[in-house]
């Protein structure tokens, strides 16, 4: 019996080394610094900037305001008051209780028939975008129509609508050439996206989101459960919480355009969503 309990312990221990030192790795490679990004130098003008954005008086839509990542993003852009007009384009009609979603504006569309709903990504300045799902949830196929039909076919709308700055949640890992069937869809996305030739164009690939899901995906909440202590040593390696990623959403909005397509990972957003925090 002390034979197998110490056998058990050190397969522990070198379990918890090695993903260690995998999320010490990933903290290292993943980004350069990005103090060295010429974006992250304003932050002592984010006041100024936000509210010079402001005075543009712009509009903004937001596609998957249901899902996790989506319902923070929805809250940070009400709370930043940043925009004169927020719509929400969904399937369905999303009930609020809270006061401040009140001059919120519901779409409700048919993603197998959105070229009848062409009006509701007219007029929009800028777009949002987190619609996603699972293949567990959906098959691969309902995978691939929600996060790369439904996804493109929005952003073609849009950009003919008249939006200019297209955000978009990719996902940590995206390649377009990948042999998995996630991660390929989303670098796929991501380069069909830009094809469309938006002004400017912003993808944000984070890491596992920190989340505590109303849906169940038990895979998730198994990675979340083991990830919570790397997630404290490291807390830019592999995870973000997804209001982290609401927040460096809505805070990139307002910073000076760099490039025409913005490509930032995981360590990054972070860094994005913490700019003009109080120190």
């Amino acid at each position: 019996m002390t034979i197998l309990v110490c056998s058990w312990f050190n397969a522990a221990a070198l379990l918890s080394l090695l993903v260690l030192s995998a999320a010490y790795l990933l903290y290292q490679l993943e980004n350069p610094d990005p103090q060295t990004l010429p974006c992250f130098r304003m932050s002592h003008d984010m006041d100024a900037l936000r509210q010079s954005f402001k005075m543009l008086n712009k509009s903004c839509f937001v596609l998957g305001a249901s899902g996790e990542t989506g319902k923070e993003l929805l809250e940070e852009i009400i709370k930043s008051q940043l925009f004169s007009k927020i719509v929400i384009i969904g399937r369905r009609t999303l009930t609020f209780e809270d006061e401040m979603y009140k001059n919120v504006i519901q779409e409700v569309v048919d993603f197998e028939k959105l070229d009848e709903h062409a009006s509701a990504f007219q007029g929009h300045d800028l777009g949002f975008c987190c619609l996603g799902t699972t293949r567990s949830k959906a098959g691969s196929e309902g995978f691939v129509r929600v996060d790369y039909d439904y996804v493109l076919k929005s952003a073609q709308l849009a950009k003919a609508g008249g939006c200019t700055h297209f955000t978009l949640q990719s996902s940590k890992g995206a390649d377009k050439n990948s042999s998995v069937l996630y991660t390929r869809i989303k670098g796929q996305i991501e380069a069909a996206v830009e094809e469309l030739g938006f002004d400017r164009y912003s993808i944000f690939r984070p890491g596992i989101l920190m989340c505590d899901r109303q849906e169940s995906r038990p895979m998730e909440w198994a990675a979340r459960k083991v990830l919570g202590p790397i997630s404290y040593v490291f807390p830019t390696a592999i995870s973000i919480p997804t209001s982290l990623v609401g927040k460096a959403m809505v805070n990139n909005v307002v910073l000076p355009l760099d490039k025409k397509v913005e490509l930032f990972e995981n360590k990054v957003v972070h860094t994005l969503g913490k700019l003009g925090e109080q120190k």
